[in-house]
């Protein structure tokens, strides 16, 4: 279900490399539907502002662009309902290691994939991670441990930034 005419569900690529925000709003919005769901004009615009940045935004970043944007400025609750919402959805990740959010590649609930972070340039590459995550299930299970979620985030320096010094 990925919103891209190549297939690299699996291939580590930036998560900032899919130009096409028009259609990846309107796949948003029929992947709702089909969980009968609404893409409300809020959640349409927190998510296109995600789709848009040129890398991972903060709760207080997206604030502060839609005061820019209406007369009435979104309360921060607002914002966190909104992003719990999309993250349902899979149609955005979490980074837990810079608090930040991206949008998700390959939208759909319950997704798994792990992301290298530029500590730098703030670059966010993804891939699947299902090979890891298979392994961290049996060892949740191991320990009869029921696992609910799971994120790889890996933070060092990109090649480019590498490249620069």
């Amino acid at each position: 279900m990925g919103s891209c005419s190549h297939e690299h569900h699996n291939a580590l690529h930036g998560v900032h490399d899919h130009p096409n925000v028009a259609q990846r709003l309107v796949e948003a919005e029929s992947l709702c539907a089909a969980s009968g769901a609404r893409l409300t004009p809020l959640r349409k615009e927190v998510l296109e502002l995600i789709l848009n940045a040129h890398g991972p935004m903060g709760a207080y970043d997206l604030l502060a662009q839609m005061k820019n944007a209406s007369d009435r400025p979104a309360a921060p609750p607002t914002v966190y309902r909104t992003l719990d919402f999309l993250l349902s959805k899979g149609l955005i990740h979490r980074l837990t290691s810079i608090n930040a959010y991206i949008p998700c590649c390959h939208p759909r609930e319950g997704h798994q994939a792990a992301f290298l972070i530029c500590t730098r340039c703030k670059a966010v590459k993804e891939a699947s991670a299902q090979g890891l995550l298979d392994q961290l299930d049996a060892l949740a299970s191991s320990d009869d441990f029921t696992a609910h979620h799971s994120i790889i985030e890996i933070s060092g320096i990109c090649q480019q930034c590498r490249n620069k010094a």
